[in-house]
């Protein structure tokens, strides 16, 4: 297993200060456990011209949105990301760092949506909300002062398979979308896992995946539908160009890699973006790896190019408000 030295430091700390897998947790452990590590880190905090919390209506109720919005006037390209956590973790803060730091980069507009968590809501209830939401904010454009002629989805891990997903139902059903940007997702939630990782307690392994997908499917056979495996879909053709990011030692890596191959075989522009040597979580974690920085730095340009915007754009960090190192 070939460590990048930056992976190989973190796991030695993890392992000497004897942290738990969350897998071996409690599901309220587990939940607060990852928020508070991802609130210890990430790197720089960067300021947004504005930030806002607003609530949109969906299947289940009224949803949590937050929206970053940078310097300037008028509509904005506008990204919904969707945050990772395996479904069953996180919330709208869990991905702050990152829609902060492409608001900018970009720049666009991103808001974030507080879709229902598993095994409280599982499988579809997800896919429907981060749907629901799409759709209200294209339809309400002026409110939220998007260009919904350059409106695109996109999500780490979990929030990846979601805006996979998602991209299949806006097929159908609209609103059209740009593009697709998704973080080492999960694109086969009933695939077997390989890789250099196996077991190992310090890293996101084969178990990490196992103990979210059985949380999010209340029917393993659910693993079948295209919405909760979009790899399984018959037909990829006709979505939005996809940018891919994998890590080498994820378990997840194949399958994502694999998703972009049968995009580019149904026509649709895909392009991996893969990274030697790093595991799951990295993007969201470049105070600790300085591939998640240009993770981060490449989805940016991806997006600008997609939503039509000046190449030339300065993504060093802006009015950072604090720095810190992700430790979950």
């Amino acid at each position: 297993m070939a460590l990048h030295p930056e992976v190989a430091a973190y796991r030695a700390a993890r392992a000497a200060a004897g942290t738990p897998p969350l897998y071996t947790q409690t599901l309220g452990e587990a939940r607060a456990a990852d928020l508070a590590a991802i609130r210890a880190g990430g790197g720089v905090v960067e300021q947004v011209a504005e930030v806002r919390d607003e609530h949109v209506p969906g299947p289940g109720g009224d949803l949590p949105v937050r929206v970053y919005r940078p310097a300037g006037s008028g509509p904005l390209p506008t990204l919904l990301y969707f945050f990772g956590g395996g479904w069953t973790l996180g919330s709208i803060d869990t991905a702050d760092g990152i829609c902060r730091r492409l608001a900018n980069a970009v720049p666009c507009q991103v808001a974030t949506v507080g879709y229902r968590l598993a095994p409280e809501h599982p499988f579809p209830a997800a896919v429907h909300d981060c749907h629901a939401a799409t759709v209200w904010i294209a339809e309400n454009a002026d409110r939220f002062g998007v260009d919904p002629t350059r409106l695109a989805v996109g999500g780490d891990s979990a929030g990846g398979n979601l805006a996979a997903a998602v991209t299949l139902l806006c097929r159908a059903d609209g609103p059209a979308l740009a593009a697709q940007l998704l973080v080492y997702p999960d694109t086969d939630t009933g695939g077997e896992l390989s890789g250099p990782v196996g077991d190992d307690p310090t890293l996101f392994n084969r178990h990490s995946v196992a103990w979210y997908r059985t949380h999010y499917l209340a029917d393993p056979e659910q693993s079948r539908d295209p919405l909760a495996s979009p790899l399984r879909a018959d037909d990829l053709s006709g979505l939005p160009a996809a940018l891919v990011i994998t890590a080498e030692l994820d378990p997840l890596c194949a399958e994502g890699q694999r998703y972009a191959e049968r995009l580019r075989a149904a026509g649709v522009p895909a392009h991996v973006d893969h990274y030697p040597g790093m595991i799951h979580g990295f993007f969201a974690m470049p105070g600790v790896f300085s591939d998640g920085r240009r993770a981060q730095d490449s989805a940016a340009t991806f997006l600008r190019d997609r939503f039509g915007l000046p190449a030339d754009r300065e993504t060093t960090p802006v009015q950072p408000e604090g720095t810190g190192v992700r430790g979950g």
